[in-house]
């Protein structure tokens, strides 16, 4: 995957974002396979053009193959990370979740 194909670029931490803004390709996807039309995704990320969501929904059904592995990388990442936030959970908050069982 190269740093920047059309709509969708590769930032400097292998992220893949939306033209020139922030937001995620995962974002966008997740709006489109939900079934939200481009217009409510534009909505909800005033960051992106319409024309930047259409690009980046283009994009994605025409590389959906790489950019679904690319997902399914990044699902296992933030497993990770949540993992991680979960065992180094602050003393509080592990005794608070272990009461929650026990109730």
């Amino acid at each position: 995957m190269s740093k920047s194909e059309g709509y969708l670029r590769e930032d400097e931490h292998g992220v893949m974002r939306v033209g020139d803004t922030r937001v995620m390709v995962d974002s966008v996807v997740a709006g489109f396979q939900q079934g939200h039309s481009p217009e409510t995704i534009q909505q909800q990320y005033p960051a992106l053009s319409l024309r930047d969501v259409y690009g980046a929904i283009g994009e994605y059904l025409s590389r959906r193959v790489e950019i679904d592995a690319y997902l399914d990388r990044q699902q296992q990442v933030w497993a990770e990370q949540q993992k991680l936030a979960e065992d180094r959970a602050n003393p509080v908050v592990q005794r608070l979740r272990s009461q929650l069982v026990n109730i």
